[in-house]
């Protein structure tokens, strides 16, 4: 993923949306908001809600519960498998320990042959589906790859890729625990969630092959991005959530310019009823990364990321990226806000 982030104190909440449109493009490492997709903004578009109107009341149930020590210990063993990038044993291996533990949960595999920057490749998009009793289904993302250009070294990206397949999987335990038979049923009646339907996405692709554009990029994103736009699938997603460097110790959520604001605000404000607003940086800036596809096609979207990994960022896209970077505390706070992220969207 790529950035511009510029250090500024807290941006009220309106005037996020009109900098998240002026932020100047810069060459290198920096970018800036794409334009959404015209004709499905059109097809979708519908007033902002108020972030404030997603706060939980008293009836509202339970946030659910993860363990940030389970996340770590699947982060360190899931990097144990070596480097992921594309076309690689540990590649292949990354898909079959996903897979693996998906228990409970309707998988598909998205798979699709696409032409890159350094030539063809085979990637495959892993679905893990968990219906609820509410019309509508929230997104959680992650990627599984590992950078290509780095392929000749040890690099095997523990928080970069490795943070949020380990929350992932360890959101998939809690909610197959959470799947319950309807309470009225005639016939076959599988289990589903109270809430809204969860799936879970494990991309594939989101690195560059060669260096990072918007063409050599987000490639598993902007596939099934477009996917969903043509099935009808897009329209019922009520939020895409991606979760993105998510385990460095020292935890400072972006404030990122290409999400949502009204769902971000949702978010922050969740982080401030477990009193962890300390995590959110006052950090205002664009970032290229795989929710963009999404809110191209209409979906409303969030990066929770943190990109400043290390002092001055040294420790992204290096062999320095291990898991001794990372934290189970960190986990932990990622997931306690994504719980309430999600408690607090169930209640519309």
């Amino acid at each position: 993923m790529i950035s511009e982030l510029r250090r500024s104190v807290a941006v009220p909440f309106l005037l996020a949306a009109v900098m998240a449109a002026t932020l100047p493009a810069v060459a290198c490492r920096a970018s800036h908001p794409a334009p959404p997709d015209a004709t499905a903004t059109a097809a979708t578009q519908k007033p902002d809600p108020r972030p404030e109107d997603f706060d939980p009341t008293p009836s509202t149930p339970p946030a659910m519960k993860l363990s940030g020590e389970k996340a770590f210990a699947t982060l360190k063993e899931f990097v144990a498998l070596g480097p992921r990038y594309l076309g690689s044993p540990g590649h292949a291996k990354a898909e079959q320990y996903i897979l693996a533990h998906l228990e409970g949960a309707l998988v598909e595999q998205d798979q699709f042959n696409v032409k890159t920057a350094a030539g063809p490749f085979t990637m495959n998009n892993i679905i893990a589906k968990f219906p609820g009793k509410k019309d509508g289904i929230i997104v959680l993302a992650g990627h599984y790859d590992t950078n290509l250009p780095l392929k000749d070294t040890t690099f095997i990206g523990a928080n970069d890729g490795g943070s949020d397949v380990g929350l992932l999987l360890e959101i998939a335990s809690q909610l197959h625990q959470q799947m319950k038979p309807p309470a009225v049923c005639a016939g076959i009646c599988p289990p589903q969630l109270e809430g809204y339907s969860i799936w879970l996405v494990f991309t594939d692709g989101e690195e560059a092959t060669i260096t990072w554009t918007d063409a050599d990029s987000v490639y598993g994103a902007k596939h099934l991005a477009q996917r969903w736009k043509h099935d009808g699938t897009a329209q019922r997603v009520k939020a895409f959530l991606l979760l993105d460097m998510i385990g460095d110790k020292d935890l400072h959520f972006e404030h990122e310019a290409n999400s949502t604001p009204w769902l971000y605000e949702v978010a922050a404000r969740a982080g401030q009823r477990l009193h962890l607003e300390s995590h959110f940086s006052d950090r205002y800036g664009a970032i290229s990364d795989d929710h963009l596809p999404f809110r191209d096609v209409g979906i409303p979207v969030l990066d929770l990321i943190d990109l400043d990994y290390g002092f001055d960022n040294l420790y992204h896209h290096t062999t320095q990226d291990t898991p001794d970077k990372c934290s189970a505390q960190s986990l932990q706070v990622t997931a306690d806000v994504v719980a309430e992220t999600l408690r607090a969207l169930n209640t519309r």
